[in-house]
């Protein structure tokens, strides 16, 4: 039989998997924005919530989602791939919904309230002359709800690079990254469109129990379409040999069970390059995530159920679907210019560098029209997801399969670190400028706040891309884990 009637004969049930990988991030993203584009114009009012008060909250949510990717990770490697990634999502979900209760709880609390609707408890918070102890309980609550959330969102790209590594040879590794990956955009861009609708119609709780419960629908899925390659019934001979055409031996030996500890990895510069890489550029995108909604209603005076607002945030993550690029430009850099996959990432990656630069001009050119500031960010989200897909695969790379969900642990962690640093700055700096209408280098007020945040936005992956270079300048896989 020819090579080419295998070829056309092979199933093609890996695209399946990337399906779910896809549905399962864009669940975690969406269920991650219902707090960004819910507490500027519905939740902030109701608890008196200030820019600092939201800033703490989501950067104590990247600490915790830093610390849980740290175990996640190890988790994910123990429990397997199955169990791994329905203990995640189901987590998650119950953190999601949870943020609804919040507002009945801080009634409880405070008035002694508890079995009461969403308006009652509303009502009876209303009543509490003392508005600082509705914000600080209410936001321990919140704090509460986002560690929830944390610990199953940071089984998710763990579990799903575990996925990809399993299903596919490196050479598409990072064009399967890319696809899975683009789930994020998929659900910051339907997120606009839904939430604040859900939340100006029926509460803002009824956003987080409606997009909470989609993730209990996805465990169904999982459950009954995965399996090991292998294993899978769908997974024909021929996609097997396909997906496994790069299996050195050496992977062989640690995919039998053998530990491989945190001290161990540890001691490889790969794990630091990639951990930097991550800790540089993870807060990027969080910050984009987060505040842009803000960004809009403070500077622009856009509220987030508004059409033009929505319509705004809908083309800034239109934008960002750019991403899939990011998976198919090294492979074109491995198959048509002779490139091992690493060489062929880290030159993609330094393309994907360059374009966050523009967000250096986005707060100059929003004077003209806030347009600019929504392209530029959606150009600069579009390069992070391509430079992301990248990132991880590097993972994939370097490490055995039993330690490649690990690894990406302490890079989340790495990342998950800087993105506390970037939130929680973020806050203080945009309540400090409002507040003083701190001038710098020409702009004033909160607008200056963001001028500094956006100029460190852009020159990250540069740096991140230079240690990185620095510490593995060349493919070095690790083939010494016992």
């Amino acid at each position: 039989m020819k090579t080419t009637d295998v070829i056309e004969k092979k199933s093609k049930y890996r695209w399946t998997i990337v399906a779910m990988l896809f549905m399962a991030t864009a669940v975690n993203y969406l269920d991650r924005q219902v707090l960004s584009l819910t507490w500027k114009d519905f939740i902030a009012p109701e608890f008196h919530w200030t820019d600092n008060d939201y800033g703490t909250i989501t950067a104590l949510f990247s600490l915790f989602y830093a610390i849980s990717l740290l175990f996640a990770g190890r988790l994910v490697d123990w429990l397997d791939t199955k169990k791994g990634f329905m203990w995640a999502i189901g987590v998650w979900s119950l953190g999601a919904v949870l943020h609804a209760f919040c507002g009945i709880a801080t009634s409880g609390i405070l008035t002694g309230h508890w079995f009461v609707g969403f308006e009652e408890a509303s009502h009876y918070i209303s009543q509490v002359e003392d508005v600082s102890r509705v914000l600080n309980v209410s936001v321990a609550l919140f704090i509460f709800a986002r560690l929830v959330l944390a610990i199953g969102e940071a089984g998710n790209f763990p579990a799903a690079i575990k996925t990809t590594a399993e299903f596919f040879p490196k050479k598409d590794r990072a064009y399967a990254t890319s696809i899975f990956n683009a789930g994020a955009t998929v659900g910051a861009l339907a997120a606009p469109l839904i939430i604040p609708l859900l939340a100006k119609h029926y509460g803002w709780e009824s956003a987080f129990i409606v997009i909470g419960a989609l993730g209990f629908i996805w465990m169904g899925w999982w459950q009954f379409g995965y399996n090991k390659p292998h294993l899978h019934p769908k997974v024909n001979p021929a996609e097997l040999e396909y997906i496994n055409q790069d299996v050195e031996p050496v992977k062989k030996d640690n995919e039998l069970g053998k530990k491989i500890t945190f001290k161990q990895l540890f001691k490889y510069k790969q794990t630091w390059a990639f951990a930097f890489g991550k800790f540089m550029t993870d807060g990027v995108w969080w910050f984009y995530l987060f505040w842009t909604p803000a960004y809009l209603s403070s500077v622009y005076g856009m509220e987030s159920s508004d059409p033009v607002s929505q319509f705004a945030l809908f083309v800034l993550y239109a934008i960002t679907l750019l991403s899939i690029i990011g998976g198919w430009l090294p492979t074109y850099f491995v198959e048509k210019k002779g490139m091992n996959p690493y060489a062929g990432r880290m030159r993609a990656m330094l393309i994907f560098a360059f374009f966050p630069l523009l967000a250096i001009v986005a707060q100059p050119l929003g004077h003209v029209s806030y347009w600019f500031p929504v392209i530029i960010i959606g150009i600069a989200g579009a390069a992070h997801q391509a430079w992301s897909a990248n990132i991880f695969t590097t993972v994939g790379d370097m490490f055995p399969k039993s330690a490649i969900a690990t690894v990406t642990g302490i890079g989340g962690l790495a990342g998950g670190v800087g993105s506390t640093f970037i939130n929680k700055g973020s806050g203080i700096l945009f309540d400090y400028s409002a507040e003083t209408n701190m001038n710098f280098l020409g702009y004033e007020g909160i607008e200056a706040g963001y001028f500094i945040v956006f100029t460190f936005c852009a020159l990250a992956y540069l740096i991140g891309w230079i240690v990185m270079k620095t510490l593995v300048p060349k493919y070095e896989p690790i083939t010494d884990l016992e």
